[in-house]
């Protein structure tokens, strides 16, 4: 079975992001923000809950301490100390998670963090030396790699801790020629249309390969598929994307 990734528990307090009931039935990993740049602990315990009560495997989902810019402004943080930050985050799910008879499955940074460990030696060893510390066992969700790819230094440092890394890509963003994603500032970074995204998915998962922004053709390994939870559209496109794979046996995960 294909895994199907989602960022959930993104809201906090009187903020409301995303629509995780619609979209949880649809997926098979779930990661929970953990209160750096979303989410607080009530909406990390009511994820935590329904991800069990539909069969989905929960992660952590840490963040550079950003709750105004909700994760995406870079920063420069000395390796401790983003070690120490990374540790607390997911301590906390872990900790949260075993409260409910829920066991974390896996890691996967958010936002300015994924693209900071994934391009920064120091960052990624950081990263890799927290998740190792909590539990050698926990999977890495990181971005795929290509052969000449520049984002290879969070799968360098897992590999190095013996961690395993999971290659991921997103169905619903677009590529550059160099493998990485579109930033976000553009205007054709999102994709929108439920039956286009469900398709391009189809590329990343038999043909391991994805359509960039200027059509051209590229490898890129899939291990775990990413729908982002925050996407106006995203229970349509989970649901979709579900049934395409699943071909009518949703009891199957």
């Amino acid at each position: 079975m294909t895994d199907i990734n989602c960022d959930m528990g993104e809201s906090y307090g009187r903020f409301r992001l995303g629509n995780d009931e619609a979209v949880m039935p649809y997926i098979t990993s779930c990661n929970i923000a953990c209160g750096f740049h979303a989410g607080d602990p009530l909406t990390m315990e009511r994820t935590l809950l329904l991800a069990k009560k539909h069969g989905v495997h929960a992660g952590a989902h840490p963040s550079f301490p950003d709750l105004a810019g909700f994760g995406r402004r870079p920063m420069k943080l000395p390796p401790e100390e983003l070690r120490s930050l990374l540790i607390y985050q997911i301590s906390a799910l872990k900790g949260m998670a075993e409260s409910l008879g829920i066991k974390i499955r896996h890691v996967k940074p958010h936002g300015a963090l994924y693209h900071t460990v994934s391009t920064d030696e120091e960052a990624a060893r950081a990263f890799a030396e927290a998740v190792h510390a909590i539990d050698p066992e926990l999977l890495v969700f990181g971005p795929a790699q290509m052969p000449q790819g520049k984002n290879k230094e969070l799968f360098n440092a897992c590999r190095e801790k013996g961690l395993h890394y999971l290659h991921e890509t997103f169905a619903d963003r677009n590529y550059l020629d160099d493998g990485s994603l579109v930033p976000r500032s553009h205007p054709q970074a999102i994709l929108h249309n439920p039956e286009e995204i469900a398709k391009r998915a189809r590329l990343m998962l038999h043909e391991k390969t994805v359509t960039t922004l200027s059509g051209k053709k590229i490898p890129l390994q899939t291990d775990t598929l990413c729908l982002h939870g925050d996407h106006p559209q995203a229970a349509e496109i989970a649901k979709a994307l579900w049934e395409w794979l699943n071909r009518g046996n949703r009891g199957n995960r």
